[in-house]
Parts: C-alpha cells; structure tokens; sequence
C-alpha cells in the first residue's frame, strides 16, 4: 500500500524553480524536479461527493478563519530520497490518509481510509486529502490518551523533559523539511515558514521542556487537567501546533489533536518527529478530519479540557457546545488590530512595520494589524510612503525565497476576501492596489491593497477580512485615537507607533487589547503569554499563564484507586533524574568534521544512519 501510495502521489508533485527553497540539486537534491504549474487544467478533478460537510457552524470546527479551506498543490515528484523528496514519494498519501491511534494506546497505526478531493490553493487543481475519521476512530484516540495519562502525568519532571528537549532537536535537524512541507501546505512564502515559524516550533518546545522540571516547585498544589481536545487553524499549521502541545505535555496531560482539514502535511510529519523522539504510545493521538471530526472531539465526554484557535463564530458555536459539561475551554479568535502611528513616529519604520503587520502570512493572521490609525496631520506623508513601497512587494510562489506574499489558502477565502474589498468600494472607500495587481499569476493569489475613506463603522473596519487589505483612518488626538481603536468588538491585539515612550505606554495601558507592541508587530515568544479579550477569546498560550491553562487545583481531582499504580516522582529538585528507574537516552548529534576541522551542518536536513540489522542507530545533519 504504501509504495502504491507513493506512486500515485509521484505523479502529481513538483517543487521546482531556479530560486525556490528545497530546490533539486541544491537544497532538496536531485530527485526532486519539475516547476509548479499554474492552471487548472483539463485533467484537474473535481471535489469528491460529500466533500463539503452540512451544518453551517458545525462544518467550520475545523479551525478555519472563514469560508472553505483548501491545501496547498503538490504536483509532482520525481523519483525518491531521504529529504523533501522521499518524505513525499515514500508513502505520504498513507501517512495523511489516516494516523490511528491503535487500541488501548499501542501507538499509530497507518491504514487507507477514504480521502476527500480538496482543491489547490495556489492553482486550483485537486490533490490527495485526509480521512475523514468517523466517530469510532475518534473514541479510540480518546481511549488511548486517557489510558495512557496516569503513567504519563506520574513520570517526573526531568523525563517529560527529556521528551520536549529531543523532539525540539527533531525540529532543528528537519528544520528545511518541515518549512517546505508548510509551505506546500499553507502557501506562505518559504521566508516566513523557515526563518520565523519553524524556529519558533523549537524555541516553544525547549521553553516548555525547562518548564516541566519546575512544575512541582513553581506549581504547588497543581494538577495537570486530564485528557486535552485541541483543534489548530490552518494558518499557522505548525506553529499552532507547538503552541498547543508544548505546555499541555510538560503539565504531564495527553492529547487528542485535529489539523485544520487541509493543512494537515506537518502535523502528520511531526507526528512521526513525536515518535522518534520516544514519546510514550497514547500521550499525543493525531486525528484528521472536517468539522464533523472537530465537533466529536468538543463534544466527547472523556475530554477534559478543549483548546481552540480560529474564528470567532466557531468559537462561539464550541463555547455553546461545552456549557454546562464541566469542561475546561481556551479560545484565541480572530481580531481586528488597530495600527496607531502619532504625528512624531519614525515614518520610515511605521511603514516597515506596517508590512509586518499585515502582509505577514498574506494577512492571514488573527493579530494582523488591519485597522491603520494615523495622526491627521502626518496622513498624507504616510499614505504616500506606503503606496511606495506597495509597489515594491512580490507575490508570487511560496516557494520562490524572494516574494513577499505567497498564496491564499483556498479559493473560498479568496472569494471572501473579494467579496469585501467589492462591498467597501460600493459603500464609497476608495482602494489602492500596486500598478502590478493585474498581472497577478494565475491561482489564489491577491495583491496587498490600501483602504482610505472609510468611516469607523463601515464593514470593512469592523469585519476581520483576513487577508492582505488594510484600511487607513485619522484621528487628531491621542483620545480619539484610543476611542477608534477600542471601537471592535474584537480585543485580540494593536500596535503603538511614537517616539515619546510615556505617552506610548499610556496609550497601550488604555488600548482594550490581549497584547500591546509598542514601536513593533507580530512579535512573539514562547516566554511571552498571547490571547485576547472580548470577542477575541479567553485564555493565553505560552508563558507561565499559558501553563495554567492546563493545570488545576490537586483537591479538584477526584480520588482514584492507588494499587499498582506508579508513585508520582519529585520534578522540580534538578536531581530527581538520579532516583528515576528509566530515562530515555539523551538527545545527542553526531559531529560532522571536514577536512578535521568541526563544522555544522547547513542544509536543514538530516540522514538516518541504520545498523547491520536496518535499525537506526542515529542521524547525522547532511552539509549543502
């Protein structure tokens, strides 16, 4: 099945490109080939029957941002290997088509199963979908994490540690894999995927990995809560996922987690990262699926805990769902993020940051700072600037190293995306787009577009468009400022543009708002908590406030049998390893040498090296 597998799917990948990351030869290596095509094509499938799931709100559980999502094209793969190549070819249809967890927590099992017909993102043309686990694929995942949770939540500190710490150095030695993977998935630009989400997945699961030696001491009287349901958007498919799982295992809880319904390639993949990392059978189980699946996994009576991250309706729709169950509920939602920028802000900067702001990730991005409030007497200059440099931005191939903006995750998101900038310009806003936005390549893809004329109520400066469209207003005083940026009935985030700190901060102190940047945008840290209030959600991810989201007090536990059960070790002495009866081995990396000399790999990729017997018995990073 599974060479049949990587047969089939041979014939429908390409990733190549003179200058795109994980190109053949260079970075991917010679068995990948090819260009990706744009066009549909007379050969493009339709979606299977029953591809889009009735039920309005209940259809969207899969963590989407608003109207269909759809994965990325993979068109074509020649031959196989160890890096991108062989990842794909090697049976990746059967990797994605199903990851069950087996009965009682024995681990994952690969099986065929029914996949759906989810059309390209970034050229329309259908490729391979996931299952659709049905309910019963779901009750055993559930059945494996709670299984599996007691010896788990009992293993010390510095074990669930070692965990954490060797699945952060999978990441780093698979770095270059797993950015192409998401953004073949996603259709961010391979920019973004390598140099911020990637390292970010590290930087959250060696942060997380610290933490769980620290739990008994920093947590006293803390629990963790049990069996967790997560469901990640297919935004930031990867990232969302390390944000998720990091502080959940090093609270010592187990896993029930759903992709959104079409980014689910490197959640698949590091799936498996999880299982060369040693993790116990049972403690983190995959499922893929629709919203059907994410409302299985809401409404299942042996979850404990729901995390959320995606629109504000669906949110809604799972917080109707949990009332009333016991359950304890997370959700980070969308936003509308003001921009403010004072008359004494650096202009040149402001711009920069405006790009950050909100044609990072295509502005699909529920902090994206999509609201620009400028000081009125600056206005003028300020526009000018932008439209400048809106001139100078790329879009392009997410896979070409140098386009800003990459594609939009499905033509349903295109489509509403549309729809909005359509209705602002019929209610009187005037719209900029670059000269270029005609000449846009053929697939999913939007130019960033400028908004001004538009009054505070109007709907595209209360709507979240997620998208790259920004709408530009002007206040005259710094209360009118913080009236138009309190004046949503989101509170997710906003971003503060002056020179003169104090009244930066004082603006920031009066902002209704989860997160606040001063003279910045869109920066994060695994050290740092984020979420919103209001329409924005509850609760925060990372920090040590993320970590609470996952514990609870020790009376609250209800009294459990304790023969034969595993006595909870010490965690947060720093010598507890020394009383433990098993440790996983260390994480360790083999040195590469040339020519004697110590040196560190450089192309993102790493090869299993295998014993006599075919057992791995390490990896070595590969040079370019």
């Amino acid at each position: 099945m599974r060479g049949r597998a990587g047969r089939e799917l041979g014939a429908a990948i390409d990733l190549d490109g003179a200058d795109r990351e994980g190109q053949a030869g260079e970075e991917i290596g010679e068995e990948v080939a090819g260009r990706a095509r744009g066009g549909g094509g007379a050969d493009a499938k339709q979606a299977a029957p029953g591809d889009a799931v009735d039920g309005g709100e209940l259809a969207a559980l899969d963590a989407g941002q608003g109207g269909e999502v759809h994965g990325v094209q993979l068109e074509e793969i020649a031959g196989s290997g160890d890096r991108i190549g062989g990842w794909l070819a090697d049976g990746v249809r059967t990797r994605i088509s199903a990851v069950r967890p087996q009965p009682g927590g024995a681990g994952f099992d690969e099986q065929a199963a029914v996949v759906q017909g989810p059309q390209d993102m970034a050229n329309h043309r259908d490729r391979e979908g996931v299952a659709m686990l049905a309910e019963e694929d779901v009750d055993a995942a559930v059945t494996a994490a709670r299984s599996a949770l007691p010896g788990w939540r009992a293993t010390s500190g510095h074990v669930r540690a070692r965990h954490l710490y060797a699945l952060a150095r999978q990441v780093q030695r698979h770095a270059r894999l797993l950015a192409v993977l998401e953004s073949l998935d996603n259709g961010k630009p391979i920019r973004e995927s390598r140099d911020i989400d990637v390292p970010l997945v590290a930087r959250h699961l060696y942060h997380h990995a610290g933490w769980a030696q620290l739990m008994d001491r920093e947590f006293p009287g803390m629990v963790p809560v049990g069996v967790v349901g997560q469901i990640i958007p297919w935004n930031f498919p990867l990232l969302m996922l390390a944000w998720k799982i990091a502080p959940a295992l090093a609270a010592g809880n187990t896993i029930v987690l759903k992709p959104a319904r079409y980014t689910s390639v490197t959640a698949v993949a590091l799936a498996e990262l999880v299982q060369r990392a040693g993790f116990p059978p049972g403690v983190l189980n995959l499922v893929t699926g629709d919203g059907a699946t994410g409302e299985l996994i809401v409404s299942h009576p042996g979850i404990d805990k729901i995390a959320f991250t995606g629109s504000t309706e669906v949110g809604r729709h799972i917080r109707r769902i949990t009332a009333g169950t016991g359950k304890r509920l997370s959700l980070e939602l969308g936003g509308k993020s003001p921009f403010i920028v004072f008359e004494d802000a650096d202009l040149d900067s402001v711009v920069e940051g405006v790009v950050d702001a909100i044609w990072f990730n295509q502005g699909q991005v529920c902090c994206a700072g999509s609201r620009m409030l400028v000081q009125e007497s600056i206005a003028d200059d300020l526009l000018a600037r932008l439209r400048r440099r809106m001139e100078t931005l790329r879009v392009g191939d997410p896979l070409d190293k140098a386009i800003d903006l990459g594609a939009i995750v499905s033509p349903g998101q295109l489509d509403r995306i549309t729809a909005l900038t359509d209705q602002a310009r019929a209610d009187g806003a005037s719209i900029w787009q670059p000269s270029w936005a005609g000449d846009l390549p053929s697939g999913c893809f939007f130019p960033p577009t400028l908004v001004t004329d538009a009054g505070p109520a109007a709907v595209i400066a209360q709507v979240e468009v997620f998208g790259p469209v920004i709408v530009a207003m002007t206040f005259r005083t710094r209360d009118e400022a913080v009236a138009l940026a309190n004046n949503t009935i989101y509170g997710l985030a906003a971003s503060v543009w002056s020179e003169r700190l104090g009244m930066a901060i004082d603006v920031a102190q009066a902002v209704k708002a989860g997160t606040v940047w001063i003279n910045g945008s869109n920066l994060f840290d695994a050290a740092a908590g984020f979420g919103g209030y209001r329409e924005s959600g509850f609760g925060r991810e990372g920090g040590r406030e993320g970590l609470v989201e996952y514990l609870k007090p020790a009376w609250q536990e209800a009294p459990e049998p304790t023969a034969g059960k595993a006595k909870p070790r010490p965690s947060g002495n720093g010598r507890d390893h020394l009383v433990s009866a098993a440790l996983p081995p260390l994480d360790r990396t083999a040195k590469l040498f040339i020519a004697g000399k110590q040196v560190r790999p450089d192309s993102g990729y790493s090869r299993v090296v295998s014993g006599w017997s075919g057992d791995s018995v390490g990896e070595v990073g590969e040079g370019n």
